[in-house]
């Protein structure tokens, strides 16, 4: 979340910026400024009100050594009052500060000043575009079709067994699949990734810390009996891994990949762009974290966009890089590169990486800090990069590789799936 000393700070600058996340409820910005302004206040009255509980305690102790018993009980009955007066002060701070914590929770992460100011997906920018887009022959097929001819994936099967969104891939499917997770992680540990294992079910207050609470609630699966959640996407347990620590600045940056099974409800899908592999519940990813100094962060975000088009360029597929808008942008980022491919068949360009830049706000949330050169507690700032969600990937290989001969592989991927061909 955002810190409460910038917003009272910058108002202005905050009310601008979200106007470029074309954020509704200006309105709070104003009303959290009125409540911090009473809250300190109130702060200060109680302070100020401990202090003279405290001198007196002191006096009446001096008073009693001299042996002026009627001068310490005077002074007594006189400060007698102090501790109420305070507890009553401290009870309405913590309801304020409870309703001060319900409004700025609310409040998304400010964008980047690089940030286009557009409304939806079609006013991304389009950064670099890279690779050739393949001249397939007519009877071309879209990849749910292939996903039937050579047998590899069967949605109606998933359907049976846990409902739509939910594939079961096949042979040379599922082979594809293994190699794809194994490539992934082999690179990103290659790039100084260290990999870690982590529960694909979280806590709340995991999924408080990076943002998807109360944000992205009806988008997850939610297990009620023990309140938990399942994750959608590793940098939910990945980035709580540092949730209220102090990390040493020496140890930036802190890198991490993880492979999950990912889970959204993604209610309200439907139609043409959905079919297939294009939309899923359930589905297979690789993602990078990094922690960083604050300083280093925008070039830690370039490094992380050129690394994941260095994986697409290896997997010989055509891609685009996109800088979102404000308005397409997610609640808690301060500045996204999507990564699309090419879709030969079906003549569309597939998402298949966010790569984004959150500053301190999910860092406020985790509190995870560290110490700087001055010896001053500063946060960190925090990373993360689908490095990559298999579908979409999935999807263009098929489509773009398909020959008479069958599916051809990618040369990177053969030594991972043991054959060339899916025929």
């Amino acid at each position: 979340m955002l810190q409460l000393n910038y917003i009272r700070e910058n108002r202005d600058t905050v009310i601008e910026r979200l106007a470029v996340k074309h954020f509704k409820e200006i309105g709070l910005v104003n009303e959290i400024i009125s409540l911090d302004e009473e809250r300190r206040k109130i702060q200060s009255e109680s302070d100020a009100l401990s202090a003279e509980a405290n001198a007196a305690a002191k006096q009446i102790g001096d008073l009693m050594r001299q042996g002026k018993k009627e001068e310490a009980e005077t002074v007594k009955s006189k400060s007698s009052g102090y501790k109420e007066q305070v507890k009553q002060l401290l009870d309405q701070l913590g309801t304020i500060e409870a309703a001060l914590n319900e409004k700025i929770v609310q409040l998304p992460n400010l964008p980047h000043q690089s940030v286009p100011a557009g409304v939806s997906a079609e006013d991304n920018e389009v950064v670099l575009s890279h690779g050739e887009i393949p001249a397939l022959s007519e009877d071309a097929l879209p990849h749910w079709e292939l996903l039937n001819k050579y047998d590899i994936v069967d949605l109606e099967l998933g359907v049976k067994v846990a409902g739509a969104g939910f594939p079961i891939y096949k042979g040379k499917g599922a082979k594809l699949q293994r190699a794809l997770i194994n490539f992934f992680l082999d690179q990103a540990a290659e790039e100084g990734y260290e990999e870690v294992q982590v529960p694909i079910l979280v806590n709340e207050d995991s999924a408080f810390a990076t943002g998807q609470l109360p944000d992205k609630e009806g988008q997850m699966y939610y297990v009620g009996n023990d309140n938990l959640y399942l994750i959608p996407t590793a940098e939910v347990p990945v980035t709580n891994i540092y949730r209220d620590e102090i990390v040493k600045e020496a140890q930036f940056p802190i890198k991490h990949c993880a492979y999950t099974p990912c889970f959204r409800r993604e209610a309200g899908s439907y139609g043409a762009h959905v079919r297939g592999l294009n939309r899923l519940h359930q589905f297979d990813k690789v993602e990078t974290v990094q922690l960083v100094h604050p300083e280093k962060s925008y070039e830690v975000l370039e490094e992380m966009s050129l690394y994941v088009q260095r994986l697409l360029q290896k997997l010989e597929l055509p891609y685009r890089v996109l800088r979102l808008c404000g308005g397409d942008m997610s609640f808690t980022s301060a500045l996204t590169y999507d990564m699309e491919v090419y879709s030969s068949a079906q003549k569309r360009w597939l998402e298949v990486s966010s790569v984004s830049n959150f500053e301190t706000y999910q860092a406020n949330r985790l509190k995870v800090r560290f110490k700087n050169a001055d010896g001053k507690m500063q946060l960190a700032h925090t990373l993360n990069g689908s490095a990559l969600a298999l579908p979409r990937i999935v999807a263009a290989i098929l489509e773009n590789n398909q020959t008479e001969k069958g599916i051809r592989i990618p040369a990177v991927l053969v030594p991972y799936t043991k054959f060339e061909y899916i025929d």
